[in-house]
């Protein structure tokens, strides 16, 4: 009795073939977030990813230099830290697609909530470093 036969894949019509021919969800991703965000959005959606950059690069330092003024590592992550919520939360009221939660707050006013939480950040900052 011959069991059944294994047939071998046939060269060149595998899945990647068909993938490279079609863009990438991270290409997709990027084409629509280029073709639908308002240029607003996008000027804070860079300050984010410098905040994440800066967290990010004072970290490798104090782990892989130096951490000998530890108030002073303290202090600015948790400065990269608070301005990043307080960013993506002015982002988040800045979206016209969130007009339905953010009823009652203009853009103007959440800049302003925006200025006055960064400063009361920053006052609190300077006066842990000491």
């Amino acid at each position: 009795m011959a069991g059944p036969k294994a047939t071998a894949p046939v060269k060149g019509t595998s899945s990647s073939t068909s993938s490279s021919s079609s863009p990438s969800a991270v290409q997709t991703l990027w084409k629509a977030y280029l073709d639908h965000t308002a240029p607003r959005l996008k000027f804070i959606d860079s300050f984010l990813t410098f905040l994440v950059l800066s967290g990010v690069l004072q970290f490798v330092y104090c782990v892989l230099v130096t951490s000998f003024p530890f108030n002073a590592f303290l202090s600015g992550f948790a400065s990269t830290v608070g301005q990043f919520v307080l960013t993506a939360s002015l982002r988040s009221q800045v979206n016209s697609e969130n007009r339905t939660l953010f009823k009652d707050v203009s853009p103007e006013r959440a800049f302003a909530d925006f200025v006055i939480g960064s400063v009361v950040l920053h006052f609190f900052v300077f006066n842990f470093l000491g």
